[in-house]
């Protein structure tokens, strides 16, 4: 695995240990944000195995879809996860009102350590 890689891989899983702390202290808008922010750094992994990258997180989340899940390179359930944890995102980082519940904070949590499981055994494999 190039170092760029490793680099965002290894990016991803300091946010996903943000996000088991602030669940663990209760911060669960924070930590559904940090969690969706290490998948978010697998997916440009992904994407920049493929040379491609993208500015916005609709974009990386589109192209993700495409390269990987329709191309069933990987298991579409990270394609839906990864859009799924960005509408958390959102309640967490600008919802007034709404919150993101412990179980759903701790969900993102557990599917952004599958993500980066999943990601670093296909890099590893690829021989990237």
């Amino acid at each position: 695995m190039n170092s760029d890689l490793q680099a965002l891989i290894a990016k991803a899983k300091e946010s996903l240990g943000a996000a088991r702390i602030l669940v663990k202290d209760g911060y669960f808008d924070f930590a559904a944000s940090r969690a969706y922010y290490a998948m978010f750094y697998v997916a440009e992994a992904m994407l920049m195995r493929l040379g491609k990258s993208y500015n916005k997180h609709s974009a990386v989340i589109s192209a993700f879809g495409r390269e990987y899940a329709k191309t069933e390179l990987m298991d579409s359930k990270f394609h839906r996860w990864l859009i799924d944890a960005q509408d958390f995102r959102n309640i967490g980082d600008y919802g007034i009102e709404a919150h993101v519940s412990e179980d759903d904070a701790s969900s993102v949590c557990e599917w952004a350590n599958e993500f980066i499981d999943q990601a670093e055994d296909f890099l590893l494999e690829k021989g990237d």
